[in-house]
């Protein structure tokens, strides 16, 4: 199942879900190691281009994801009517900070008016530099935001497990597989 049903989530929004979070956390493990390299150290340059690149994909596959999820029907989701909306604004939530630290990270790679090479395979230009401060402050938004958005996320991962464990709601094992949809289970 490719595509999303009322009863689970396909393969598509699956696969966005997982690498969103294995890259969500291993740039913000890349980027807290890398903000104490020195000068000579050889990752020093080497990092910071890693964890641009890295960025900047995952920048399109949450752009993907978001086109993705608007075309696409949304699981009914499981608990009751307070559950369901801590979850959908909760969602919003996880959206609005992971764009908010994608943009303030190329706002600050971009403030010299240069573009971010992309592993080398393409170069996406500045368009938006030399504001007053601009990388400066865009780099208080990016460390806060994504502080903010590592404590959301963590805490999203163990409302998860709560509720598979606790309560034996399916919303994990849909968010693993198709075949775990409530028809199937």
């Amino acid at each position: 199942m490719l595509r999303n049903t009322r009863s689970g989530w396909g393969v598509i929004s699956i696969l966005f879900h997982w690498l969103s979070a294995l890259a969500i956390v291993g740039l913000f493990i890349l980027g807290w190691w890398m903000t104490g390299l020195g000068y000579y150290d050889p990752w020093y340059n080497q990092a910071p281009w890693i964890h641009r690149s890295i960025g900047i994909l995952l920048l399109l596959a949450t752009a993907g994801r978001l086109v993705w999820r608007c075309i696409q029907p949304t699981p009914a989701a499981e608990g009751n009517r307070l559950e369901r909306m801590a979850a959908h604004l909760g969602h919003i939530a996880l959206y609005v900070l992971l764009l908010l630290v994608l943009t303030s990270g190329y706002l600050i790679s971009t403030a010299n008016g240069r573009g971010i090479s992309v592993f080398g395979w393409f170069e996406v230009p500045a368009v938006l530099y030399d504001l007053p401060n601009q990388a400066s402050l865009a780099g208080d938004v990016h460390w806060y935001s994504a502080l903010a958005l590592m404590v959301l996320a963590g805490g999203h991962a163990l409302i998860a497990l709560i509720h598979h464990y606790r309560y034996r709601h399916a919303t994990l094992k849909r968010m693993m597989s198709p075949r775990y949809s409530k028809t199937n289970l």
